[in-house]
């Protein structure tokens, strides 16, 4: 404590300790941006379904890859957000100045499709989820939920937006509590957290495919890396070069980004945990519908006056929250890519007629995600083959992301280091090996 705070009563002293940090977590809060909207959008309803449905299939059997993939997902995102921040452009910009056309091509293809395919995985559900309360038509709550993402997302603020549904997104918590509430052998937990489990079939490989792509997700690179272009913009900077590559600017990003990884592998984990230690148990190893996988959260209203339709509710209200929350996310990413590709104006603070193209990319994306599921595809079944395909197409772009954070000609004295570099080598490598043997696996079956 300061010199002269000695003579200062100790309820002032108090006072002031406290006042001090409070302003300690505001300045924390202040760098909270891009890596924590990204980190909350990775929890989307395909993330939700996943998990849940890794939970009822294998029990406590794949709970490692929360705590394992933390490091490697941080290393992912950081490098994204790096090379938005010290570029002043989106990873579809770099491509389209450092590689050839048929690269860049071909990289926008995969995030758009993938994009597209998880946008109308996530309509579907948020759908399904709303229906368990309110008995309408599925066909009517996707063309309400279309509806209403398109008009907040095109005519407000994302920003604004955001905001709003991030407390919508704190029903999230229901899965940690939940944790505390039911009797859990936690000496299992604590070794199935730690220590890796694997089984070669492709039950196994196929879902652990659909954790790695809904954890480590194509949507996911784009975004956080505009988002810091984004943020550039906002504060008048993008145009001084200097400041892209000062420290202090990498230095919030990087807390920006953990804070937002570590957040999404706890919750996670703690879907896991909880859909493992409800349904598993009770076996329950395949979720068909929105109510199976809202059952996990039964323990946690079990005591009150009509306990299913409460676990609904808090269910619901966590997808579709968190739904509305990323099909921005998915389209915004797919757009990013498209207008950087073809040289647009894009940003999600511009307004319609001034990025009529970017505008379009996001309604289209979204009106075809829409159509997805009127082909007769299971909502609950899509996420999961949508956390697949992303699991899939995420080794690429994964690659390509490897070259361009190490090229010094794009990224100047900012080039991965030795520690970054050998956590994307090793994402690389993991999620290739998992793709590959489940192919394998596929061809025997």
């Amino acid at each position: 404590m300061a010199t002269s705070d000695r003579n200062v009563k100790p309820e002032v002293k108090q006072e002031l300790i406290s006042t001090r940090r409070k302003g300690k977590f505001r300045k924390f809060l202040s760098v909270l941006g891009p890596g924590l909207i990204t980190g909350a959008a990775d929890d989307d309803p395909s993330g939700i379904a996943t998990y849940s449905q890794t939970g009822a299939q294998f029990g406590f059997g794949q709970l490692w890859t929360a705590f394992w993939m933390l490091p490697f997902m941080t290393a992912v995102q950081e490098a994204c957000a790096r090379i938005g921040l010290v570029t002043g452009k989106g990873i579809a910009a770099v491509v389209k100045e450092r590689y050839n056309k048929r690269l860049l091509y071909t990289v926008v293809f995969i995030v758009v499709v993938a994009n597209v395919i998880n946008i109308g995985a996530d309509i579907g559900a948020m759908a399904a989820a709303a229906k368990l309360i309110v008995p309408l038509p599925f066909a009517v709550w996707t063309l309400l939920f279309t509806a209403g993402i398109l008009i907040l997302e095109i005519f407000t603020s994302y920003r604004t937006y955001a905001r709003i549904l991030k407390w919508l997104a704190l029903s999230l918590l229901a899965y940690p509590v939940t944790i505390f509430i039911i009797d859990m052998p936690w000496k299992e937990v604590l070794k199935a957290t730690f220590i890796p489990h694997i089984e070669f079939s492709f039950a196994f490989l196929f879902i652990i495919t659909g954790v790695l792509g809904t954890t480590i997700s194509p949507y996911m690179f784009f975004w956080e890396a505009s988002q810091e272009v984004e943020e550039l913009k906002e504060k008048k900077i993008l145009e001084n070069t200097a400041h892209h590559s000062h420290k202090t600017f990498i230095r919030r990003m990087r807390v920006d980004n953990t804070s937002g990884m570590i957040i999404s592998e706890i919750t996670t984990w703690s879907i896991l945990v909880v859909a493992a230690a409800v349904l598993h148990s009770s076996g329950v190893q395949d979720i068909n519908t929105a109510a199976d996988a809202a059952k996990a959260l039964e323990p946690l209203v079990h005591s009150f006056p009509h306990s299913g339709f409460l676990a609904k509710l808090i269910f619901s209200i966590g997808i579709i929250g968190l739904g509305m929350l990323a099909v921005p996310v998915l389209s915004g990413s797919a757009a990013y890519a498209v207008s950087e590709a073809v040289n647009w104006e894009s940003g999600l603070n511009l307004r319609l007629k001034r990025a009529h193209g970017f505008y379009g990319v996001i309604t289209i994306a979204t009106i075809i995600g829409l159509i997805i599921n009127f082909i007769g595809i299971d909502p609950v079944k899509a996420l999961v083959y949508a956390a697949v395909l992303n699991g899939v197409a995420a080794v690429p772009l994964i690659f390509l992301i490897i070259k361009i954070s190490s090229d010094k000609i794009v990224m100047g004295e900012n080039t991965s280091g030795p520690l970054s570099k050998a956590l994307l080598w090793i994402t690389f490598f993991g999620m290739a090996a998992a793709v590959c043997s489940m192919f394998i696996m596929m061809g025997n079956r």
